[in-house]
């Protein structure tokens, strides 16, 4: 039997939603010890931590210098490239969440710290991740893709501070389209509308890729419940996936009279968070290149800040 390799210390910085879930899935994988949180409020970090019988630090500073093998950062979007690069330059490995920065510039020294420093730098793009996403992408393996069309919409959330719905929600499909076409979005076309919010919180986004597959995402927070869909239409299929339920349905051999055939197509149950974290450990302990490199992250923020006119 062989031994496991001794698992790698690992930080979360910033213990809201996203980074509580971050720990609360860490501290589960074996390939992970959890030994430090980050947050700016030191009675939550402190609070969080002690959960995972890790410290709580509230200083940029002193979480760098933690002597951490690997970290997460999950702090506000503005925050990501001044502490990753720091993590990066002290040889410690990071999963940025997603977006990656909040500018091309910021995701581009990023991209060179990891690079210079020999160290895996890793996008949670957790939907990659989503197995009726991986179903999708088995089901038009070889298949000529014609349209993606992608709604993901929900009430207006309780937590948003800085961003709207193209940098929180649209990013994620963003990656969906680049990762099941394999081919970049070359023509952005959006229409934005801002009802409730400070930014728009309501996106109409159409696109074409450099293969000629065009996609059309429709995303808002002013729908009075959350729905979460993949349809992807290709020269013999369409195929449908909810990916909050994980049900993937494929619809194929449409005859004359206008009859098809139906089939489910398995989706694994695994908690896509899980799957993330696991890939980052992968690539640490391999040294190849991690599922959504920083060069994805800096694509999907760059589709994402065109969409907003900033790009």
């Amino acid at each position: 039997m062989t031994s496991h390799p001794a698992p790698l210390k690992l930080g979360v910085a910033g213990a809201g939603v996203m980074g509580r879930n971050h720990a609360r899935v860490a501290a589960d994988i074996r390939d992970f010890d959890l030994t430090h949180v980050l947050d700016m409020d030191a009675l939550t970090a402190e609070g969080v931590a002690a959960a995972y019988g890790a410290a709580g630090v509230s200083s940029a500073e002193a979480f760098v210098a933690a002597g951490l093998d690997c970290a997460i950062v999950a702090t506000p979007n503005r925050t990501h490239a001044d502490l990753s690069v720091a993590l990066l330059e002290k040889g410690v490995h990071v999963l940025v969440e997603k977006p990656i920065a909040a500018t091309v510039a910021d995701a581009r020294r990023m991209i060179d710290a990891a690079a210079a420093n020999g160290r895996v730098l890793m996008v949670g793009q957790v939907e990659r991740f989503n197995p009726a996403v991986e179903a999708v992408k088995r089901a038009i393996a070889g298949e000529d893709v014609i349209s993606i069309q992608i709604t993901r919409v929900g009430p207006f959330p309780p937590r948003m501070g800085e961003v709207g719905v193209v940098i929180d929600l649209a990013v994620h499909d963003i990656d969906i389209i680049r990762h099941l076409t394999g081919s970049e979005i070359v023509e952005v076309q959006p229409q934005l509308a801002r009802t409730k919010a400070d930014r728009e919180d309501t996106a109409l986004l159409q696109f074409r890729l450099e293969n000629g597959v065009i996609a059309h995402i429709t995303t808002n927070w002013v729908t009075p419940y959350k729905t979460r869909t993949l349809q992807v239409a290709t020269q013999n299929k369409f195929v449908v996936a909810d990916l909050m339920t994980r049900q993937v349905t494929e619809y194929f051999g449409q005859q004359p009279d206008g009859s098809y055939s139906t089939r489910g197509v398995m989706s694994w149950p695994a908690e896509p968070l899980k799957k993330e974290l696991e890939a980052f450990a992968r690539a640490i302990r391999t040294g190849e290149a991690p599922e959504v490199t920083g060069e994805d992250g800096l694509r999907n923020l760059e589709v994402a800040l065109r969409c907003l006119g900033e790009g």
